[in-house]
């Protein structure tokens, strides 16, 4: 094989790949910004017409709109927080050796493979008024703390913001496994020779050191909390009213009801929204990285 053959052979194998992206990724989203200048709808399928900026500033004057922009901040802040939060301290008691430590790394992963639908049936069923976890409240004497947990203002994003903590807490688990497998144990025992404390350790050695996972881990729940659309669809489909609410559902049902324009400028202004705080993020932790 020749220098010149050599130099496009990568360009051969990644040509494949580079078509489906464009396809089904670069393809749609210049369609969806293109018609998000136009009054595209259900009345105009097949001759829409160029309306400017009309789409967005409807959207910014619709109280809904802003209210769901509200609630996708709110639940991805959350579910961040906490998804991170405890996906580290479950890391650093699963990184120890300690009896049945796989199969308790396997129960706290399996929520993330289950498919959202079945989570979605299920977690309806626990919480419904008349549901597993009122019922369990009834029989423990406690029913005074019963509630309509999915059908109530305040509580339902509280446990819509719950179920999606409990499904990918263990996958950012084991993210943070991965970097504190990779932390050297020499830092350790230097540091337990000069009598640095378990606390001590775990600030000076094991959370910069981490940084890189919690890079990973922060950019991705962001990102996801951002997108958030089937654990709401599946469980509250925005409500009651528009409590659970998000970007995601907010431009689905406008697409459903025939808005189409006004959909895809929705859909628009929520890929701004996602790819501009997440590199943000991404950018900032990455240069509080620490090298080993």
């Amino acid at each position: 094989m020749t220098k010149k053959k050599k130099s496009i052979y990568p360009l051969w194998v990644l040509t494949p790949a580079i078509l489906i992206y464009t396809l089904f990724s670069v393809v749609p989203i210049v369609i969806s910004l293109v018609c998000s200048f136009t009054d595209w709808n259900m009345g105009r399928l097949y001759t829409p017409v160029f309306n400017g900026l009309s789409n967005y500033v409807e959207l910014l004057h619709d109280p809904v709109f802003l209210r769901s922009i509200g609630n996708t901040f709110l639940f991805a802040l959350i579910t961040t927080i906490l998804k991170t939060g405890i996906g580290f301290l479950l890391a650093l008691a699963m990184v120890k050796k300690i009896p049945g430590r796989g199969i308790m790394r396997t129960i706290y992963y399996a929520p993330c493979v289950i498919s959202i639908t079945v989570v979605g049936v299920l977690f309806k069923a626990i919480l419904a008024n008349k549901g597993l976890l009122n019922n369990v409240l009834q029989i423990i004497g406690l029913g005074g703390l019963a509630h309509d947990w999915l059908g109530s203002y305040g509580t339902a994003m509280g446990s819509v913001i719950l179920v999606e903590t409990w499904m990918w807490a263990g996958f950012n688990m084991f993210i943070f496994i991965s970097g504190l497998q990779a932390i050297p144990e020499d830092y350790y025992e230097s540091a337990t020779l000069e009598g640095a404390s378990a606390f001590e350790k775990l600030k000076n050695i094991t959370l910069p050191l981490i940084v890189p996972s919690m890079t990973v881990v922060v950019t991705l729940s962001i990102a996801g909390g951002l997108k958030v659309f089937d654990i709401i669809y599946v469980i509250t489909n925005g409500g009651p009213g528009f409590d659970t609410q998000v970007l995601a559902t907010y431009t689905y049902q406008s697409f459903s009801l025939g808005f189409l324009g006004e959909s895809s400028a929705g859909s628009i202004i929520l890929a701004i929204i996602v790819v501009i705080i997440s590199f943000t993020m991404n950018h900032y932790l990455t240069k509080r990285e620490v090298e080993m």
